[in-house]
């Protein structure tokens, strides 16, 4: 059985991935404190352990807020995303462990049932963890909190990617599916060209959702313009959101 602790912790990070915690949303110490029966000091214990993870922002005398999203970092998500998953994807290939491969297969298979019984917030929080354990295949002190920062944004920046509106979000949704199996199959037969072009293939199968959803605020995909790192062919094809 879960304790208290352990349960705001798990509620609060979904909560922040699904959007049912906004952005800059302000976090009362105490109202958490008497809603899940713990005092506050282990509240605080898990304040602090989700801002080390890159989910809150902790101010001095003001409390914890979620980690905002504004126009420069959204435009740095969409500038590095991509070499960040390219080099992730490649550590792995060289240092993924049998257990973290289990854990990988079992994770898709949670993944794939909420995908079947259509639970959005299942699929975010499983995509989410997916791509969490592949960095901790690629075992890098350097890489490990910038992927945990990129994971969370794209989670909340990608979350209508899990709620499929129309037949090709749908198909979106189950070729990510697939995509899943695929790099299963690729880091355990150590094969990193398939791994960076499913990287790619992946990267772009989310894009222009998310794209649509921050077009409205007026964010521009001019950054993708910059990638440097994907192979020619490779290359996500850049198409500019419609201004509203």
């Amino acid at each position: 059985m879960k304790s208290s602790k352990t349960t705001l912790y798990e509620t609060l990070k979904r909560q922040i991935l699904t959007l049912e915690l906004p952005p800059d949303h302000d976090l009362d110490e105490v109202g958490l404190s008497e809603e899940y029966g713990i005092s506050r000091t282990p509240v605080r214990d898990v304040l602090r352990q989700l801002a080390g993870e890159g989910y809150l922002d902790i101010r001095e005398n003001r409390g914890a807020r979620v980690i905002p999203m504004n126009h420069a970092t959204l435009r740095d998500f969409f500038l590095v995303a991509p070499m960040i998953y390219e080099a992730v994807g490649r550590l792995a290939v060289q240092n993924f462990k049998p257990a973290q491969m289990e854990q990988l297969k079992e994770c898709q298979e949670r993944f794939r049932a909420a995908v079947a019984r259509r639970d959005s917030d299942a699929m975010v929080v499983e995509n989410t963890r997916f791509h969490a354990i592949i960095g901790e295949m690629a075992n890098s002190a350097f890489l490990k909190p910038s992927l945990n920062r990129l994971l969370i944004d794209h989670a909340r920046i990608g979350y209508t990617f899990f709620r499929p509106t129309d037949d090709e979000m749908e198909a979106n949704l189950a070729k990510a599916c697939e995509h899943h199996d695929q790099f299963i199959r690729a880091i355990a037969e150590k094969d990193e060209a398939a791994v960076v072009r499913l990287v790619f293939e992946h990267w772009e199968l989310s894009r222009r959702n998310m794209e649509m959803f921050i077009a409205p605020k007026g964010l521009s995909s001019e950054a993708l313009k910059r990638l440097g790192s994907a192979p020619r062919d490779l290359k996500p094809k850049i198409r500019h959101p419609a201004k509203a």
